[in-house]
C-alpha cells in the first residue's frame, strides 16, 4: 500500500560513539540519525520493538514515518534511507531517516514481483528474474511498496524489459526502459553424452585378433577369445604318466 504513514516516537541521544551505541543496543534501543531539509541532524534512539512495528506494515521499508521527538508535538515526515544489521543476531544496529516534504517528489528503489505462470515454463523453459529492483521517482505518499510484472504471456525465448512494466500515475521510472531487462524465459539445458567413436575398418579387414571363417590361426597364435589354460599352481607342468 503506497502512502502508508506510521507514527514513530523517538528520544534524543546525548552520547556518541561506538561504546554508547553498544550500550543502547544492550538496552533494546536502536541508535539513529534524522537529517534532511537543511536542518541540523538529530541523533536519537528508539525501542527496536517500536521500530519493527513501524516498518512491518503493508508499505514495509517504504512507509512514511511521522517521527516525533521526545517533548515535541510536531511530526517530521521521514523515510528510511539506510540501516545496518548485526550479522550474528540479525537485529537492527543503526538507522538513518531522511526528512522529506510530502509535496515534493523523492527517489526510491522499489522491488519488482513476477506474477502469473509463464507459457514457456509450461513447455519446459526456465524463467529467470534479471532485475529485482528499479529506481523510481514520485511523491513520498505515492511511492509503491512493489510493482507487479505479469509473465503469463512469455514463451521460450521471450524477454521483458522495463518498458513492458505497467505505468502507474505519478510514478516515473529512472532506469533505461529499453536496456533494463527484468525477466527472460530460456530453453532448458540439454546435456548430450559424447558418442564413442568406433575404429573404422577398410573393406574386407577384420578386427584385430579375429580369423576368417574356415581358416586356422597361425602357429603360435590363438584365435580371439581363446587362450591357453592357466598353468597349475607353482607354474610347473606336470609330467605325463
Amino acid at each position: 500500500m503506497a502512502g502508508e504513514r506510521m507514527k514513530l516516537e523517538v528520544s534524543e541521544r546525548e552520547g556518541r560513539g561506538s561504546a554508547d551505541s553498544r550500550r543502547l543496543r544492550r538496552g533494546g534501543l536502536v541508535p539513529g540519525v534524522l537529517y534532511g531539509r537543511g536542518k541540523t541532524p538529530h541523533a536519537f534512539c528508539v525501542p527496536e520493538r517500536e521500530l519493527r512495528r513501524a516498518l512491518s506494515g503493508d508499505s514495509g521499508l517504504h512507509a512514511i514515518l511521522d517521527v516525533v521527538l521526545a517533548g515535541q508535538k510536531t511530526a517530521h515526515p521521514a523515510v528510511l534511507k539506510d540501516y545496518q544489521q548485526d550479522v550474528p543476531s540479525g537485529r537492527l544496529a543503526h538507522i538513518d531517516l531522511h526528512e522529506v516534504r510530502l509535496d515534493q517528489p523523492i527517489q526510491a528503489e522499489v522491488s519488482v514481483e513476477l506474477v502469473g505462470e509463464s507459457a514457456g515454463v509450461k513447455e519446459g523453459g526456465v524463467l529467470s528474474q534479471v532485475q529485482r529492483e528499479i529506481r523510481v521517482e514520485a511523491l513520498p505518499l505515492e511511492i509503491p511498496d512493489h510493482l507487479e510484472l505479469d509473465v503469463s504471456g512469455m514463451a521460450i525465448g521471450d524477454t521483458l524489459r522495463l518498458v513492458d512494466l505497467p505505468v502507474q500515475d505519478g510514478v516515473s521510472f529512472l532506469d533505461d526502459p529499453e536496456e533494463t531487462v527484468l525477466a527472460t524465459v530460456t530453453a532448458p539445458t540439454v546435456i548430450v553424452e559424447p558418442e564413442v567413436e568406433e575404429e573404422e575398418l577398410e573393406e574386407g579387414e577384420l578386427p584385430e585378433g579375429e580369423v576368417p571363417e574356415g581358416e586356422e590361426a597361425p602357429e603360435g597364435e590363438a584365435p580371439a577369445g581363446e587362450g591357453e589354460a592357466p598353468a597349475e599352481a607353482g607354474g610347473k607342468e606336470q609330467p605325463e604318466e
